[in-house]
């Protein structure tokens, strides 16, 4: 399921686009403003900046990790500007969403209007459940129930497979397809949940999280209560868990071989977090699972275009990927974006002085 055609070629446009426009029309009728503040580890942030770029009512402040997001990914946040600012910061992803979180939290901002735009937003999450229905209606002539395999870093797009499930889609497994940010591969396989702190730095960017904002979600919805450091106080259903969710861990070593492999043999063009998600269909399908009889239909998803990642391309199979038409011509516009340490009190004060 390719879902990278939106304005910035990555899946976050879906919802991105339709919240900023909700947003701003009810915003623009009770003559209200807000400020956006996101984290992004790569395609949050291009898919926020262009879905926000250039409405009235709103401004928004996006955080990205320095050195972790591809030059596209970034090019495509620095060279709106207008109502839009972002903030290189010497650190992690998961400092930036600290970082972010703080803010929330932080009494002497309470006169600015703040929210999210990231997965954090439950706006973000209710239109990512809808791309996972329109898959199946393509294919539901041909399968009772499917199973997704989903690239998984933040986990806001397993979450909304998850919302689409409760809601009734026939979802016969989920598949979380992390890179070696392996948390929550090992949470399911042992019951025991320990952050990845730092995070690794793995060639699917977007994924570089160690631990994921919407787990605290995916807990509940199985009757379990985590709080924002990962700690669990009421243990959620393990059992039913492992029966809806295969989790597993892909290196780096694996996406390149699978974009390499995939491409050789069908012809398809895959990114490094697509890759990550058609290797865990591959060590699914190659279980004996118990899943149920007749041959199981599996849907891989591919979250942002080859052209975002034209170095991993160009290492792994010696061509350059061809550019969506959004991405023509970004390399040669010019960047402006501020750079700030991993420090709360810089981040308050630019938001103080700035809104």
């Amino acid at each position: 399921m390719r879902l990278d055609q939106g304005p910035t070629a990555s899946f976050k446009d879906f919802a991105a686009r339709m919240m900023s426009r909700l947003m701003q029309y009810y915003l623009s009728v009770n003559n209200q403003h807000l400020t956006i503040l996101t984290a992004t580890s790569g395609d949050t942030g291009s898919a926020v900046a262009n879905a926000f770029y250039g409405l009235k009512n709103i401004n928004a402040i996006i955080l990205f990790p320095a050195g972790e997001v591809t030059l596209m990914q970034r090019k495509q946040m620095t060279t709106l500007q207008n109502n839009i600012s972002v903030i290189a910061i010497d650190g992690k992803f998961d400092d930036c969403q600290r970082l972010v979180k703080t803010a929330f939290l932080d009494p002497a901002l309470s006169d600015i209007p703040l929210t999210s735009a990231n997965s954090i937003n439950i706006g973000r999450l209710l239109p990512q459940s809808i791309y996972y229905f329109y898959a199946y209606s393509k294919l539901a002539s041909n399968l009772e129930e499917a199973i997704f395999s989903v690239p998984s870093g933040n986990f806001g797009n397993l979450m909304g497979g998850l919302i689409a499930k409760k809601i009734g889609l026939p979802v016969q497994k989920f598949i979380i397809s992390t890179n070696e940010n392996n948390e929550v591969p090992e949470y399911l396989r042992t019951g025991n949940y320990e952050p990845v702190n730092p995070s690794k730095n793995s060639i699917s960017s977007a994924m570089n999280v160690g631990h994921p904002s919407n787990l605290a979600r995916i807990v509940a919805l199985y009757k379990g209560t985590m709080d924002e450091t990962g700690h669990i106080s009421k243990i959620p259903d393990i059992l039913k868990m492992r029966e809806d969710l295969f989790a597993v861990s892909v290196t780096d070593e694996e996406t390149k071989n699978t974009i390499e492999n995939v491409y050789r043999k069908y012809g398809i063009l895959l990114e490094p977090h697509g890759a990550v998600a058609w290797e865990g269909t591959k060590k699914y399908s190659g279980l004996d699972n118990n899943t149920k009889p007749g041959k199981p239909l599996c849907i891989s998803l591919e979250t942002a275009h080859p052209a975002k990642f034209p170095e991993e391309i160009r290492q792994i199979l010696n061509f350059e990927p061809p550019l969506p038409i959004s991405m023509d011509g970004l390399e040669e516009k010019p960047e402006n974006y501020f750079s700030m340490d991993n420090n709360y009190k810089l981040l308050k004060d630019f938001i103080l002085k700035n809104y």
